[in-house]
């Protein structure tokens, strides 16, 4: 459940970004150099991230990127680039890691600064919650 709720948009917008925060649109075309864009309702003000898949795994790995959008165009200012892997557990469940990677250490402290890591952890709470509904 959990590389399906990754990769088919209509699980996606159920936890991708922390709440009260909502998801509006989600995009995916999963392949390498595949578009991976959402969007987002934060407080009010519509905001759009466009990206792209780098490396598609199946069953193992995605690694995704704002920093460059479908046809290779750079990002003005892009967010992060994140690599998920995942792997199933003997006990049937998933176990999954996520590592975000930002242009520089100054761009990550100021992530850090806003909440980034605390809204990462809220999205992998919302993410359990929401696989589990699936089940």
């Amino acid at each position: 459940m959990v590389r399906a709720c990754w990769t088919k948009p209509e699980h996606t917008v159920n936890f991708f970004i922390p709440a009260p925060h909502k998801v509006t649109a989600c995009d995916i075309d999963l392949r390498d150099r595949g578009r991976f864009c959402t969007s987002f309702d934060v407080g009010g003000t519509l905001m759009e991230n466009k990206g792209v898949y780098l490396e598609v795994l199946p069953e193992e790995m995605l690694v995704f990127t704002d920093g460059y959008r479908e046809g290779w165009k750079p990002a003005p200012e892009p967010f992060v680039t994140a690599i998920l892997f995942r792997a199933d557990t003997p006990d049937g469940g998933t176990s999954y890691a996520l590592i975000a990677r930002h242009r520089s250490a100054q761009v990550c402290k100021t992530r850090t600064d806003m909440g980034f890591l605390a809204g990462s952890g809220t999205v992998v709470d919302q993410l359990e919650a929401y696989a589990e509904t699936l089940m």
